[in-house]
């Protein structure tokens, strides 16, 4: 794994550690099996996996996402954001969701 995967991964790991209600993880889940999602389309996601969140939160909470971690992509449309996982981080995004256990047990 390159330095700068490594670097990533570790950044995703340091995030998710302080998910204490799982949205954080809902939300990779979410980006790994969609092309591209508004803020909107997020917040209803998450609201019908049950977190009672608000839009707010959700928009700071996918803005740290982009901003801090860099594995996000976003363009403006007139009315929302629109926000993609970058191609690049796919795979780092779906090591670091597998739990250990399975990772272990995973050729390579």
């Amino acid at each position: 794994m390159k330095k700068t995967d490594e670097s990533a991964k570790n950044r995703l790991s340091k995030f998710l550690m302080h998910d204490k209600k799982g949205i954080r993880k809902s939300l990779l889940n979410l980006f790994l099996q969609a092309k591209s999602c508004t803020t909107v389309e997020i917040y209803d996601f998450l609201v019908k996996q049950g977190f009672n969140v608000n839009y707010r939160a959700v928009s700071s909470t996918v803005g740290q996402m982009h901003s801090r971690l860099g594995i996000l992509r976003f363009y403006l449309t007139n009315e929302h954001n629109v926000y993609t996982l970058k191609e690049d981080y796919q795979d780092i995004v779906k090591i670091v969701l597998t739990p250990v256990s399975t990772r272990d047990s995973i050729p390579v």
